[in-house]
């Protein structure tokens, strides 16, 4: 089957590999729509694992059900492309995104998993869920990062008429916009470096101003509107800066939640975080019940994914892709992959 894999320092290959079968019940799945992530650009940039096949946001047509008895051949459906244990405390606790197995086999996360940077993926089959017919195949692939800001909103406990600040324009902060504003938040701004990225949020009716993060007055400005600082700020980069950035907008007590994930370390301005009494809430992934919910959000209209799409390309364009989003001029939030 043809695939795109890593095979250097910002440098993909589209190549052929075996066909995906079905192992230990694993359902098979016919990649329609693959999402193209900011933890891909990660591994994209440093060229490792060589001969990785990404691809964790996808959507497609069941092929072979596994030991799905619920399922037949042509089914569509998504999933969930973590692999908890099933057995630890946090399995047991519905808390399987930091189960210490779940990444260990991840699909398009792993070099034993390949992802819907391929023809065909193969997933456990307790990880995958049909989609409802009402649903897009690019709907469904957007159902794993809307997911991932789900439960970000979720762990900040925003309240009625809270503030919140957004630093990172992607399509996870721009999702985390959308929820805050669900769950009652009066006001949210955008802290963005890339200012045609910054201008074309305000488009999607969620975020109420975009201040540009290389200005030196941003800072300044957004502590004086809202009094002081922000009730919450989502901090969706993963890098010393925005995470300094969010320490200065936050108010004393206020939540900082961790969205972005940075690979090395990063310094910050401790006192700040400590004079203010801040809580730092890290944030990563999902509960099986919210990437539910999400399915739901999305089948009922309740929010509108496909307004975020920029693009749908082939393999051949995969590369090109990533130059893109990575340009910090181009105003691109998502890109699908059509296979």
């Amino acid at each position: 089957m043809k695939c795109v894999k890593i095979s250097g320092k910002k440098q993909f290959e589209v190549t052929e590999m075996e066909n995906t079968l079905s192992n230990n019940g694993s359902v098979v799945v016919k990649i329609n729509s693959c999402g193209i992530c900011g933890s891909d650009i990660h591994y994209w940039d440093s060229g490792e694992p060589l001969g990785l096949v990404m691809g964790h946001e996808f959507a497609g047509t069941v092929v072979d059900p596994g030991s799905r008895t619920d399922l037949k051949v042509g089914d569509r459906v998504t999933g969930l492309p973590i692999s908890p244990c099933g057995e630890c405390e946090a399995c047991r606790s519905n808390n399987v995104q930091y189960c210490k197995k779940t990444w260990e086999q991840a699909i398009g996360l792993s070099l034993t998993n390949p992802g819907g940077y391929a023809e065909y993926t193969s997933s456990r089959p307790d990880m995958i869920e049909k989609i409802p017919d009402n649903m897009t195949d690019d709907e469904a692939a957007m159902v794993e990062p809307t997911s991932v800001s789900l439960h970000a909103a979720n762990l900040a406990n925003i309240k009625e008429g809270d503030s919140a600040l957004i630093i990172g324009g992607g399509i996870i902060g721009l999702m985390c916009a959308e929820f805050a504003k669900l769950k009652g938040a009066k006001y949210v701004a955008l802290l963005e470096t890339n200012p045609n990225r910054g201008n074309k949020s305000l488009k999607f009716g969620k975020v109420d101003e975009f201040y540009n993060a290389l200005d030196e007055q941003s800072i300044p400005k957004l502590i004086e509107k809202t009094n002081g600082g922000f009730d919450v700020v989502f901090e969706c980069c993963g890098s010393s800066p925005a995470v300094s950035e969010a320490i200065m907008t936050v108010k004393p007590g206020g939540m900082i939640v961790l969205v972005g994930v940075s690979l090395g370390a990063i310094t910050i301005p401790m006192v700040m975080s400590v004079m203010g009494e801040v809580t730092m809430q890290g944030a990563i992934a999902y509960t099986k019940e919210e990437f539910e919910s999400v399915i739901n959000l999305i089948a009922n209209k309740e929010i509108n994914v496909l307004q975020y799409i920029d693009d749908r390309v082939s393999f051949d364009r995969v590369q090109e892709s990533f130059l893109r989003l990575t340009s910090g001029e181009d105003d691109a939030v998502k890109i699908i992959i059509k296979p």
